[in-house]
């Protein structure tokens, strides 16, 4: 190992004042992650007054494909930027240097085989994600375009997560504002302007990840950084293969219990609700999805410091990056839960000018949004685990949210007080999985007391 390269090594990670490195590395990722948010965001803004407000429902049915297709996504990239991160705390450069290779094989691979399989299959999968006539000429038109387009996003935010724990957050959120721009700028063009309508959406999107995918590329083909693409890189290491895919298990079994959840929930909400039920839940679950993205992006910064100090037996220092990334998690889901209870109809008339989905709507997000305050701590708590490689725990608390609770309360409730048990199904079981988050939490906080003893 060179002078050169261990100068390139973020040492700083284990010296530096906890606070500043949080700082340092989270608001780039917050900035970053807020502007990923606006992606579906402005999708649904242009699509709810340029298409229609069915058009919002269709829209809506197409979330659980996206929470699929970001779960192989997921899987890798969260994977491989934790294990860089352990790694360069353990001082394994090498395979550090390794992983990057891997993770474009491996998204490039996963994403062809997701592709391929998801066009077979498109229109009974919609349906079943809770399509009906009316919608599902919507949804099958938007998923085409973005299906043709899923090696890129793949691989696009697999390299981003590289270049996070590579030691470079602020370029990571310039590629992810550089997409959200275009992206920006394209959806009026090919909505109103080219007269494509929902399509136009998804054509924008898939055209400014690949320009941002472009400029990735770019820049991890230099040679002075300490990961970038070399010749070795590029074979494949079992070994690398099954870390990356055991850390990453836990946002990918996340993702996958998502869908399950929107599946059920849209299938919920058709039944007693209607078709502009599911699409009030969509416009709840874009203002949602924007706060939780501004926590994960707290928790990217949290990923790399975390992972880096407990690479390097530093307790102190990981206890104290965890005490203030909760305290900053769950100011901002406070912020939400005022928004969601005193400002609905305002976030509502963003999205449509129909007033029947207006009024959906209102009652979703002050039903969803009733406990706010405590699902910043929960995020934060279960990207703790996985941010430094509890694979096991982290997974489990990923899945007592979406699966341990909420699938039995969406199958049960529902029964008994219809749409408002689909509704109410989301707060009870997030009370729940707080509960229990803080319960492993101060167990595990335990055991780092007594290692350090």
């Amino acid at each position: 190992m060179t002078h050169d390269v261990q100068q390139s090594i973020p040492v700083e990670l284990g010296s530096e004042r906890v606070g500043k490195l949080l700082i340092q590395y989270a608001l780039p990722a917050i900035v970053g992650m807020v502007a990923a948010s606006l992606y579906n965001m402005v999708d649904s803004i242009f699509i709810g007054h340029g298409v229609g407000a069915m058009a919002i429902t269709g829209f809506a049915i197409t979330f659980p494909f996206m929470n699929i297709a970001a779960a192989f996504g997921s899987i890798v990239g969260v994977g491989a930027s934790t294990l860089i991160s352990v790694r360069l705390g353990q001082k394994d450069y090498k395979t550090a240097q390794r992983v990057l290779g891997n993770v474009l094989i491996l998204n490039a691979s996963i994403g062809t085989v997701f592709t391929v399989v998801s066009l077979v299959f498109l229109d009974p999968v919609l349906y079943f994600f809770g399509a009906s006539e009316q919608t599902i000429g919507f949804a099958r038109d938007y998923m085409v375009i973005i299906l043709l387009g899923n090696i890129v996003t793949h691989t696009y935010f697999g390299l981003n997560a590289v270049l996070r724990s590579a030691g470079h957050p602020r370029k990571a959120m310039m590629l992810t504002i550089n997409t959200v721009v275009l992206n920006t700028i394209l959806d009026p063009i090919f909505i109103f302007g080219l007269d494509m309508g929902i399509q136009g959406a998804a054509i924008a999107t898939v055209l400014a990840q690949i320009v941002s995918l472009i400029w990735q590329v770019n820049m991890l083909r230099n040679k002075n950084e300490m990961i970038h693409f070399h010749r070795d890189a590029f074979r494949l290491k079992s070994r690398i293969i099954r870390d990356i895919l055991s850390i990453g298990l836990s946002p990918f079994l996340m993702n996958v219990a998502s869908c399950a959840i929107v599946i059920l929930i849209n299938n919920g909400l058709k039944r007693y609700g209607g078709d502009l039920a599911i699409g009030a839940y969509g416009i709840m679950n874009r203002l949602a999805m924007m706060f939780v993205f501004i926590i994960m992006g707290l928790n990217q910064g949290m990923q790399p410091i975390a992972g880096y100090n407990y690479g390097a037996r530093l307790f102190p220092r990981l206890q104290e990056v965890l005490r203030l990334t909760i305290i900053i998690a769950t100011v901002i889901s406070t912020i939400a839960f005022l928004i969601g209870e005193f400002m609905p109809e305002l976030v509502a008339r963003a999205f449509t000018s129909d007033e029947e989905l207006i009024r959906l709507s209102v009652y979703g997000l002050r039903v969803s949004f009733s406990i706010f305050p405590l699902i910043g701590a929960q995020i934060v708590i279960a990207n703790f685990f996985q941010s430094i490689g509890m694979a096991g725990k982290a997974i489990f608390l990923s899945l007592i949210r979406q699966v341990i609770v909420l699938i039995p309360c969406l199958l049960i409730l529902p029964a008994y007080f219809e749409a408002d048990g689909v509704w109410y199904s989301m707060p009870i079981s997030d009370l729940a999985a707080c509960f229990v988050s803080t319960i492993m939490i101060i167990t595990q906080l335990r055991k780092f007391k007594s290692e350090k003893t």
